[in-house]
């Protein structure tokens, strides 16, 4: 049996531009796992709503999450440096729904103090609640 392909319901996009317009000006990318069928347009979903809020977006990367060590949704944030606030609110806001999101440092010097990419890996296994 297939899974159900993951989407941010009507919903989850209406409340997280209300929590994440508090946060102006933050800089985030979109990466995506191409082997996982419905990463790139659960990433589409978090693209439209981070442009809808006015943020700078990095559009869309096709990226294998970490050689495959990321699953579901993770932050990848400057390896000196922390969660920015914009993040904190965005992953507050899931615990709403049950979805926890992975904070990885990221080992390549890609990613700029006080930004951050969220990363759509593969679905998390069955057995791991979200």
């Amino acid at each position: 049996m297939q899974p159900t392909p993951r989407k941010l319901t009507t919903h989850q996009k209406a409340v997280l531009i209300q929590v994440l317009l508090a946060f102006p000006d933050q800089q985030v990318g979109v990466w995506y796992d191409p082997s996982a069928n419905d990463a790139l347009s659960y990433a589409k979903d978090f693209l439209m709503v981070f442009k809808v809020i006015g943020w700078k977006v990095e559009e869309g990367a096709p990226r294998e999450t970490f050689n495959g060590q990321c699953t579901g949704l993770a932050f990848v944030v400057c390896a000196q440096g922390g969660l920015p606030p914009g993040a904190e609110a965005l992953r507050d806001a899931f615990r709403i729904y049950g979805i926890e999101i992975a904070t990885i440092r990221d080992p390549t010097g890609n990613v700029n103090a006080g930004d951050f990419v969220l990363a759509v890996g593969r679905e998390a296994p069955s057995n791991i609640e979200r």
